[in-house]
Formats: C-alpha cells, structure tokens, sequence
C-alpha cells in the first residue's frame, strides 16, 4: 500500500478543518445556529441563576437546583462542542482513482461505489453531505444547530446533546412555575430581584424556550434511540433502503455507539469505543 499517498489525502482532510487540527466546517448558517443554541443556553443560565435561584429564601432549595441545573448545562454545551468539533467520519476526497483502487487490492469483479461529488471510494453506508462536501459514513443527517453532520464518530455525542437539553429544559420549566407560583402567593414582594413587569417577562420567555426545546430535543432523542436500536441511519430510514449490511442485535447497536455499559455512557469527555481494524484508503485517521 502507498502510505504516502494516504497521507497527502489525509492533509487534505485537515486543511478542511478550521486550524488544520480541529473538524469544523464553514457553513454560515451553521455557525450562527450554533452560537444561537450557546446564547439560549446562556440566557436559561441567567433566568435561572439570577431571577429564580439567588433570590430565593431557602438556601437548600437554591443549592441543590443550582447545582443540577449547572451539572446539566455544562454536560449540554460540552456535548454540543464535541457533536461540532468531532470528525463524524468522513471518507478522504479524491481516493477514487485508478491507482488507489489498484493498491487497494480489490478482486477482479468486486463492485467498488465512487461518489461522482467528492471522486471517493464509498465504504458500505456511506452519504455524501452538500454541507460538508464530503461523504460520512452511516450518516444521519446534517444538522445546522451543531453545524456538523451526525455520523458513526459523533452520534453519541449528538445523543448527549440532545438528551441534556432535553433535561435542562424540563427543569427550567420546573423552576419557572414554581417561581410564578412563590411570586403570585407573595404578591410580587421580594420574590425577584427584578421588578415584576421584568421578572414576568423573563419567566415568560424561559418557559416557551424550554418548552420548545423540551419537545424538539425530545422528539430527536427518541429518533436517534430508535435509529440506534434498529441498526438503521435516517437517511436510510427516510430512503427505505433495503438493508444489505448485516444488521447487528439491538445490543451489540448500542454498544458500537457508546461502548460496553458505564458511566462513560453519559460523558460527552469519554469518546465511543474505537472501531475495528480499518482500510486506510476509506476511513480517515
């Protein structure tokens, strides 16, 4: 094998990146989603800390939520940094040459895909994204609120994401109706360090943040537990392609995702278990 022409491909995998060290790709939309979610993420963070926490009387109850809530937001924005930074497994560009696929050595007859995109050899599973500009292998989808795709080296982390945001949001209604509940019953005295008008505001704008995110990251969750469980991506759900991998038990599909059961499951620091001995020419390093 030509490890030096592997290695130039790789080079141009990481020119792709922002740095040339870090996966990140340049898509506008998909920068502003991004800093739009750590906004929203930073505007829960004030409304709970400053206008329900802090001002509360009863320093247990304003610890403890404390406490939850930062342990959930910090898992949720670090989930989201690895989701976006996180190579979700790309197919070096431009190996679908006729001296790769020699040096690969392939047997005569053997059916080699070419993506006509990105002029690569496409490993079994494999979607090319117009965002990227590449192909992912078992790519999901591409999802601009992390500006990445989600593929099979970042769905564990695109499934913390979800399933953090999920959590902050159900908690931050929790708290929001219980202070609308403590200020109605105090009249509105010293129940905020706010004036009321402007407590009322805010509460209102957390609850129907949360209550949004609640249902969509809800809904996203339960789709990539489903498309965990059946072994199946979306876009080979919304495709209705015929499975011609063979598919892996239900338990042996979680795993390849997360890894053997432990606490590392719900670590977005803890990466997904390495994948088996791969073929240099498809599978970037």
């Amino acid at each position: 094998m030509d490890y030096e022409a592997i290695r130039r491909l790789e080079k141009d995998n990481h020119n792709r990146c922002c740095g040339g060290w870090l996966w990140c790709i340049k898509d506008i939309c998909g920068i502003v989603c991004a800093i739009l979610t750590w906004l929203l993420i930073l505007y829960a963070e004030f409304v709970v800390m400053m206008v329900i926490v802090v001002p509360n009387p009863y320093t247990i109850y304003g610890i403890v939520n404390c406490m939850i809530f930062q342990c959930l937001a910090s898992l949720a924005f670090a989930s989201h940094l690895r989701t976006m930074l996180t190579d979700p497994g790309s197919v070096p560009r431009g190996n679908a040459t006729k001296e790769m696929i020699q040096q690969m050595g392939c047997r005569e007859g053997q059916v080699i895909f070419k993506c006509q995109k990105c002029c690569s050899i496409k490993p079994e599973r494999a979607h090319h994204c117009s965002v990227c500009q590449r192909c992912i292998r078992k790519m999901d989808h591409h999802c601009p609120w992390v500006n990445n795709c989600v593929g099979e080296d970042n769905q564990k982390f695109f499934v913390l994401f979800t399933f953090y945001i999920a959590c902050i949001s159900v908690h931050a209604l929790f708290l929001a109706g219980n202070q609308f509940f403590t200020c109605v019953k105090a009249e509105w005295k010293e129940c905020s360090s706010f004036s009321p008008p402007a407590t009322v505001i805010l509460l209102v704008f957390l609850v129907f943040e949360a209550l949004l995110f609640a249902i969509f990251t809800a809904a996203m969750l339960t789709t990539q537990l489903q498309a965990i469980w059946n072994d199946e991506t979306g876009i080979e759900q919304l495709k209705k392609e015929e499975a011609r991998w063979v598919k892996k038990s239900r338990w042996k599909s979680i795993q390849a995702v997360f890894g053997r059961f432990s606490l590392a499951w719900f670590s977005p620091f803890s990466h997904p278990p390495p994948r088996k001995k791969r073929d240099p020419y498809l599978y970037s390093v």
